[in-house]
């Protein structure tokens, strides 16, 4: 049956718009369109960009020659909706409401829902959002912070997380919804999730402070010593929130969040460099280790996933620390258009039912 779906998959991103074409779960094509940051800057609010976001699509499949009445689903990536459970979506009224008014914030991927809509409406076909930012999962008890005006709540890679978790239930030949599994996005921001029965009951917060240092990203802190710093004035709210969320980590340490430049420096006996990679894979295995705590000790697999995941020398210093709590199973990369064409396909296929937002 998957043969004969053919899927349309938008994921707009901050300067660009990823297009593709799935036959299946076979890619027919892929095209990146990206926008010059003059041409972005005259429109106030992302939203103003729909249209010309939509019409760059359109371009698109009319230049690769696609027939749109050949098109079974259309499938965006999810904005920052209300928090809500993982899975497949319909994009319904009340979604393209929330995504146009940004009751979480403006994302470019905000526009991916509703212009997945609007095609989909023309040709009297689904439109559906898979996995989106806001998935949140977490067990009451994971939410506990120790100050109650500051819950944990739930941000991480959703979509490459649960994606990597069905083909790594397809691998061992168990449904998803079976499997007590780790998942570890390994890419400019690094989250690590317990997956248990098909549902992300912890996680660490990637975006705003919790959990390892990344490549981009300062990770956990001692608040005590980051209220102290933060007091003294001497830099600006703004200067803050860059150098903990793009200009920490390895950026910080090294100068550089460019893995093969890294991989490079460390084969030219950069000491400095090496060890502060090696720590990096470190607090990735204490992250997975809490994730085996809250998971009882019970753990099919453990899935490494995300760009760094390609780097044979990063996932050993991982292996060697976390191997004797379950078999590592690597997924490189974040093929994030493929994990949307095959939410929709296992809706399609019976595996799944598509969710209603409310």
């Amino acid at each position: 049956m998957d043969g004969d779906q053919l899927i349309l998959a938008i994921n707009p991103g901050s300067t660009s718009t990823k297009i593709g074409l799935f036959r299946g779960n076979e890619i027919i094509f892929e095209r990146t369109v990206r926008y010059d940051s003059d041409v972005l800057a005259v429109y106030p609010h992302i939203i103003d960009q729909y249209s010309f976001r939509k019409d760059s699509v359109l371009q698109v499949l009319d230049a690769e020659g696609v027939d749109l009445e050949n098109l079974t689903a259309v499938v965006g990536r999810g904005g920052l909706l209300k928090p809500i459970p993982g899975g497949v979506y319909l994009v319904n009224d009340a979604i393209c409401a929330d995504l146009r008014i940004g009751v979480q914030g403006e994302h470019a991927s905000n526009l991916g829902g509703l212009i997945a809509r609007e095609i989909a409406d023309f040709l009297h076909i689904s439109a559906y959002i898979v996995d989106p930012v806001v998935v949140d999962e977490m067990d009451p008890i994971a939410r506990f912070s120790g100050l109650p005006e500051l819950p944990r709540s739930s941000v991480f890679h959703a979509l490459n997380q649960k994606a990597v978790a069905h083909r790594a239930a397809r691998d061992l030949g168990k449904p998803y919804e079976e499997l007590d599994l780790i998942v570890a996005h390994l890419g400019g921001g690094i989250t690590v999730g317990a997956h248990r029965a098909g549902r992300v009951i912890d996680v660490n917060n990637g975006l705003h402070g919790e959990g390892p240092f990344s490549p981009e990203r300062a990770g956990g802190l001692a608040s005590g010593d980051l209220m102290r710093m933060i007091l003294k004035g001497e830099r600006g709210e703004a200067e803050w929130t860059r150098r903990l969320v793009g200009q920490g980590g390895m950026v910080a340490y090294t100068g550089s969040n460019d893995g093969r430049e890294i991989a490079r420096r460390i084969e030219a006996g950069e000491e400095t460099v090496k060890n502060a990679y090696d720590a990096m894979a470190y607090q990735v295995t204490k992250e997975i280790g809490a994730c085996a705590a809250v998971l009882y000790g019970r753990v099919d697999a453990i899935l490494l996933t995300g760009g760094l995941a390609f780097d044979p020398y990063f996932v050993s210093k991982i292996r060697e620390r976390i191997s004797f709590i379950a078999p590592l199973m690597i997924y490189p990369g974040e093929d994030e258009l493929l994990a949307l064409a095959e939410g929709v396909l296992r809706v399609m296929n019976g595996q799944e039912q598509a969710r209603e937002y409310v």
